[in-house]
């Protein structure tokens, strides 16, 4: 019920649904990236823990 200046879900047409949960400043508020992209380390990890494969770099 916000305007898009007032707040990153706000404004829209009816159309839109909602989008990613994000905080007043737009930044994602739920599944955060934890860990650095492009770190020396990643050629290292093969293997994710749910067992899936990375895909090659």
């Amino acid at each position: 019920a916000m305007n898009p200046v007032d707040h990153p879900m706000g404004g829209g047409e009816g159309k839109a649904s909602g989008g990613h949960p994000r905080s007043r400043t737009g930044k994602y508020a739920k599944g955060q990236i934890t860990r650095t992209r492009g770190k020396g380390s990643d050629k290292m990890i093969i293997q994710r823990r749910n067992g899936k494969k990375l895909p090659n770099k």
